[in-house]
């Protein structure tokens, strides 16, 4: 028996009038009677419902139960119940609540509720040695509130320590970005084991009809290049040190910023290192082992800015002529030009604004036969 129904009991079997009983349990008196009467002659189950335990009357049967089914699993498998059961009156004209389908939607195991759905994301343990794996992501925000334009924070840390190892206000993401950042990572500290980044199209190729570049991007492409490892995420929770990391920087840097009176991309990137050093005596942690795996990087200016750009293929026509940028480079008149019609160059887009492929050009931004840099 219910609890109301276990307190009706308690009120009926007393010495009360049924005026008072009527009173207290917002029945009528003649409602009373009856059912002190009722008490009287079955006992405490008179006052059981009499449905308890029987289907109900609006219940729906078990075929059409098992017709509306059909009919999801064939058809609507990957509509919510709500949903579901919409689209089953307006083209079906079933109509079933979006409850009771969503009950037999589990039941039956074509729909799962949010809590069966969520994933255990169980932590990573951290790598041993500082450099080991550096984890990567830019952090779009306004940082300078409403004293200047938005703007993104690229964030280097390391995994094994938790350390802030760069950080740079940039524009915005891109691939330029993340190569004028990594230079200046390489020159500080060296070359590191690998890199741990998101799904970001800086770092990998996402579109599967992608058919040049050999499925790297031009970063992926720098960090080959460079003997390093580049690794990425399935998920925001996988690489989550650095999305803390965004959090507290979010929550402390911009205030920080506010307080020194900064509010442009210059003058914070010169604030930084000072904040960089303060953070890393509060937050990291030792590493598991005291080695630090950064190599050297020890390669000439000329093939450092090799590496770190952004590097392309164009046709050489049939006047010698390369199209690049809504420019056109003129080669020099030469056997080893003329080699060359028809066929693909490589060129490359310095990290200096300067563009150079094999060969000598002339820059004609205008149509004109101006002599340029060589490219």
């Amino acid at each position: 028996m219910s609890e109301h129904e276990l307190q009706r009991i308690e009120v009926l079997d007393g010495s009360l009038r049924s005026v008072t009983a009527a009173s207290q349990l917002g029945l009528s008196p003649r409602q009373v009677q009856r059912l002190i009467r009722g008490v009287r002659a079955d006992g405490a189950m008179a006052l059981r419902h009499k449905l308890r335990c029987r289907p109900s009357n609006n219940r729906i049967g078990d075929l059409k139960r098992d017709y509306i089914l059909s009919l999801i699993r064939i058809d609507y498998s990957d509509l919510g119940p709500t949903l579901a059961a919409e689209t089953l009156a307006e083209r079906h004209g079933i109509r079933v609540s979006s409850e009771t389908l969503r009950k037999w939607m589990i039941a039956d195991g074509i729909w799962q509720s949010r809590s069966q759905r969520r994933r255990v994301h169980q932590p990573r343990m951290r790598r041993e040695a500082l450099g080991e794996m550096i984890q990567i992501d830019g952090s779009e925000h306004r940082w300078f509130e409403d004293r200047g334009p938005a703007c993104t924070l690229l964030v280097f840390i390391d995994d094994a320590t938790g350390a802030l190892m760069h950080l740079r206000f940039v524009r915005s993401v891109s691939t330029e970005s993340y190569f004028a950042v990594l230079a200046d990572y390489l020159h500080e500290h060296g070359l590191p084991v690998a890199f741990y980044s998101d799904k970001h199209s800086v770092f990998r190729v996402n579109k599967t009809e992608a058919r040049i570049g050999h499925g790297m991007t031009q970063f992926g492409r720098a960090l080959s290049e460079l003997n390093i490892e580049i690794l990425c995420a399935n998920s925001s929770q996988a690489k989550g040190r650095v999305e803390l990391a965004n959090r507290t920087l979010q929550d402390r840097l911009f205030k920080e910023l506010r307080l020194a009176g900064i509010s442009d991309m210059a003058a914070s990137n010169a604030f930084l290192p000072c904040f960089i050093a303060r953070h890393n005596l509060r937050f990291a942690y030792p590493p598991a082992r005291p080695d630090n795996l950064h190599r050297p990087f020890n390669l000439p200016a000329s093939r450092r800015s090799d590496i770190l750009c952004v590097r392309d293929q164009r046709r050489v026509g049939a006047s010698l002529v390369v199209h690049y940028e809504r420019r056109k480079f003129i080669l020099e008149d030469s056997d080893y030009a003329r080699s060359a019609i028809r066929r693909y160059v490589e060129t490359y887009a310095l990290l200096t604004g300067r563009s150079r492929s094999a060969g000598k050009a002339s820059h004609c931004p205008t149509g004109s036969s101006t002599p340029a840099s060589s490219a």
